[in-house]
């Protein structure tokens, strides 16, 4: 289940439309049954939480916080939240000849594999891969 937080007033969100792509995502990541908050931001928004909890005073177009490994819900294993600075999102698609929503579905898609444990920093290209891979099955 994906649950979409629209906390940023410059961009209109479709929430509907990003749960569908969420959980389409969290299946083709083999997460099915999985849940994840999306939380889209401003810029200052996002730049506070990169502050507080990477010490990092800049804005960043994704950030994920993966939830406690242990946390089990039912059935229903919540792997954390992603907060996307909508702004800079819209940015960066202008910058990459790509639609805002294109844009969107790239961010939403690196944050939760974060959440789902991968780390491309730490990875050999592991994470990477994987997230070219999707992109193209999921058309994104």
């Amino acid at each position: 289940m994906i649950e979409v937080v629209n906390r940023q007033r410059k961009r209109k969100i479709e929430s509907k439309q990003w749960v569908s792509i969420g959980e389409e995502m969290l299946e083709a990541i083999g997460k099915q049954g999985s849940s994840a908050t999306i939380a889209f931001v401003s810029d200052a928004g996002i730049r506070k939480l990169n502050r507080q909890f990477r010490g990092i005073d800049k804005a960043t177009d994704v950030l994920s916080f993966p939830a406690a490994s242990d946390y089990m819900q039912l059935s229903e294993v919540n792997l954390g939240d992603i907060a996307i600075s909508a702004e800079m999102a819209a940015a960066q698609a202008k910058e990459n000849d790509l639609t805002f929503d294109g844009e969107i579905a790239q961010l939403i898609l690196h944050g939760l594999l974060h959440l789902s444990g991968y780390d491309h920093e730490t990875d050999n290209g592991e994470m990477n891969k994987l997230e070219l891979r999707l992109r193209r099955k999921l058309r994104i």
